[in-house]
């Protein structure tokens, strides 16, 4: 099983929602959390190098699995940070899963929307099922901002 994890508050429901089906069925668990440099008007904006943003990306991932897996040890799971476009690395990394488990809005997703970009490219390309783990309350408390 393939979890997408960006650090959002909807990626990690989706990571805790795919430990729980992990654990229940006997399935392992592969987190993955894409990167990319961000771009400006098409050209690579210089701010730090590669290595860096792989790092940070990899911070990321463990801050959010951590805490998710010691609630649930008995799962293996696997931590893949990913250099590309989050929704081509998922694709590319359920290519042999069975089940893909992603949030419904990500870092990038804007407020009041019903799926983010990425979780409904996923939906519609996956070349396995795919369970969009959305927020039980209809709301986001964690992204709201005022």
């Amino acid at each position: 099983m393939v979890v997408g994890v960006d650090g959002s508050p909807s990626s990690r429901r989706a990571l805790r929602w795919g430990l729980e089906q992990a654990e229940a069925t006997g399935a392992k668990v592969v987190a993955v959390l894409a990167w990319q440099i961000p771009r400006h008007l098409g050209t690579a904006v210089m701010v730090m190098p590669g290595a860096q943003w792989d790092a940070e990306a990899r911070n990321t991932l463990r801050s959010a699995v951590e805490p998710a897996s010691a609630a649930r040890p008995q799962v293996e799971i696997e931590q893949r940070v990913v250099e590309g476009h989050p929704a081509e690395v998922l694709l590319r990394e359920a290519g042999q899963a069975d089940l893909l488990v992603v949030g419904n809005r990500g870092l990038g997703g804007f407020a009041g929307t019903v799926l983010g970009s990425v979780s409904q490219h996923c939906v519609r390309h996956a070349p396995c099922p795919v369970v969009v783990v959305h927020d039980q309350t209809g709301t986001d408390p964690e992204r709201n901002t005022g």
